[in-house]
């Protein structure tokens, strides 16, 4: 079994200065006092954090890191119903191929994590609406990147009038969605309402690959095993091009914590590995840490104090 480790969004070790996540909030763009300086202010911000996402993605390709997650305040006001579409792609064709081309001819594996007010099972239709121009927006990134294999993760939503209401109304919205979206939405369990075995039956249903959060399943679960559900969370990745996707953090706080700490536990890690690696199938972890890829490094010399015996194709790619 192959793993790959990844992390999310800002690199510790590149420090402050380097961020693709710089916005401009809608009160200070009303501030302006002309479009064409509007204008200006979100072509100037959009384009330092095309470029610091450049810089990142050097800096994983030199870490032998090939697994990325991109923030989602890539571009600024985008999605605003009061600003909407201002002309990125235009204006950033050639740094979004630029940066693309870099992704693939790394192999790197980049997906978005949409923000959590993107609810498909919404029962206010505005909100619907919303997020599928959210969630277009980040599709187009892919396609201004040309990568293929990008995908976006999404959680079930809410329980209005119950999961099982909830889970119905996914399906109904989600069939209403382009298929510019459908293909590339992944949906992961959460830490509140929706559990893995729920979120593996909707998977099952709209025939989507499922993110399974280990800690999530901690948080929330209604007693089941989850080895007993992996078998079948790892086979709704069968038709895909990459490996299965799992996201793994620490609690800060005690096990049912739902915030995650600041490094990932290594001796809980392991044992995960130890009980998934029956399945011989490759898996890709991002880690979802407060100390980004400090935390992933901590990680790599803490498996390898803990077992010798797993083999390293490089810095965050091992054989267990």
């Amino acid at each position: 079994m192959k793993v790959r480790l990844g992390y999310v969004a800002i690199s510790k070790k590149l420090g402050k200065k380097v961020t693709s996540s710089s916005t401009v909030t809608f009160t200070n763009y009303n501030k302006i006092t002309t479009p064409e300086k509007k204008l200006e202010k979100l072509k100037l911000v959009s384009s330092s954090n095309l470029k610091d996402l450049e810089t990142i993605i050097k800096y994983n390709i030199a870490n032998n890191i090939h697994f990325y997650r991109i923030t989602s305040a890539l571009i600024p006001l985008v999605t605003h119903p009061e600003v909407g579409y201002w002309g990125h792609r235009e204006f950033l064709k050639k740094d979004f191929e630029y940066v693309g081309k870099l992704i693939n001819n790394s192999n790197m594996r980049v997906d978005t994590h949409p923000d959590e007010f993107n609810v498909i099972n919404s029962i206010n239709p505005k909100v619907v609406e919303n997020t599928k121009i959210n969630l277009m927006r980040q599709a187009e990134w892919f396609e201004d990147f040309n990568y293929n294999l990008g995908k976006m993760v999404i959680h079930v939503g809410g329980a209005t009038n119950g999961k099982e209401a909830g889970i119905e109304r996914f399906i109904t919205n989600f069939n209403t969605f382009p298929e510019e979206i459908k293909s590339k939405l992944i949906i992961e369990n959460d830490d509140k309402t929706y559990t893995a075995k729920e979120t593996l039956y909707l998977c099952n249903e709209l025939k989507l690959p499922m993110v399974l959060d280990i800690h999530h399943h901690n948080c929330n679960n209604n007693g089941e095993d989850i080895y007993s559900l992996i078998p079948d969370i790892f086979s709704t990745w069968k038709n895909e091009k990459l490996p299965p996707k799992l996201h793994f953090s620490s609690p800060r706080d005690g096990e049912k914590d739902r915030k995650h700490s600041d490094f990932i536990n290594a001796n809980d890690f392991v044992s995960f590995l130890e009980k998934v690696k029956v399945f011989d199938i490759d898996i890709d972890v991002m880690l979802e840490c407060k100390e980004k890829d400090f935390a992933l490094f901590k990680l790599t010399e803490d498996i390898k104090a803990l077992k010798s015996e797993y083999s390293w194709i490089d810095e965050t790619t091992f054989v267990v």
